[in-house]
């Protein structure tokens, strides 16, 4: 069921769903890729899991579009939210929820730079216990990707618009992919880049990270629906 299409009436029972808010970013993902990337994946993401637990359990959130892209802020085309402000906005959407009647909110998250904030609400929601608030990104992935994905890690707790993103794309939204402008690139980090704030556009001009030519549909496809399930095993169990 998606809640912005619903009028009045049809909103007054809705205290046995599991809300579901997808919430992405506005940043550059290189040439091949739309500045929407990680708005299109997690509200496709969100749609995929809504469909799995069921219209009549699951209610669709509208997408949060804007994230916090401290790294690549300065990269014209994308829209930086501080953290602080980030959190807030999804703490009241949390409140609204719980003004609903649900008492479980799964907040699916496409942008690694958005967990502080998510964390953050997540813990302000749980207070008072009327709410059950899971945050999930890309959960069951990390083994598919070790199986599937040709190109090494850029990096141990980083990739963008690489191999992996890219191959996302292509199974969710491969309209939006130019694969011809698709590039390899592994930029040189620093010693300090895991002890002191780095900005990416200072390793960088293009924001690729990784190696974007390897993409296929068929691994965004193994690796989304290995996340689909877990995302959907998790909550299900939880209403048992």
């Amino acid at each position: 069921m998606i809640l912005a299409e619903l009028n009045q009436e049809q909103t007054e029972n809705l205290n046995h769903m599991t809300a579901i808010l997808p919430i992405g970013a506005t940043e550059v993902h290189g040439n091949h890729l739309p500045v929407g990337t990680d708005i299109f994946l997690a509200e496709n993401v969100a749609k995929k899991l809504e469909l799995r637990l069921g219209t009549e359990n699951a209610l669709l959130l509208p997408v949060i579009s804007y994230g916090q892209v401290w790294s690549l802020e300065k990269a014209p085309g994308s829209v930086h939210i501080p953290e602080d402000i980030l959190s807030e906005y999804i703490y009241y959407i949390g409140k609204s929820v719980i003004n609903m009647g649900i008492k479980k909110l799964a907040i699916v998250n496409s942008h690694v730079g958005n967990l502080g904030a998510i964390k953050t609400a997540a813990r302000k929601l749980s207070v008072d216990n009327s709410i059950k608030t899971y945050y999930f990104t890309y959960p069951g992935s990390e083994k598919v990707i070790q199986e599937v994905c040709e190109a090494p890690a850029p990096h141990k707790g980083y990739f963008h618009a690489c191999e992996i993103e890219t191959s996302y794309m292509l199974y969710l939204c491969p309209d939006k992919v130019d694969m011809t402008k698709a590039i390899c690139q592994y930029p040189e980090f620093p010693e300090e880049f895991d002890y002191t704030p780095i900005k990416w556009t200072d390793l960088m001009k293009t924001a690729v990270l990784g190696d974007a030519t390897k993409a296929t549909a068929e691994k965004g496809q193994k690796i989304i629906e290995a996340s689909i399930d877990r995302m959907a095993k998790i909550l299900m169990e939880d209403s048992k």
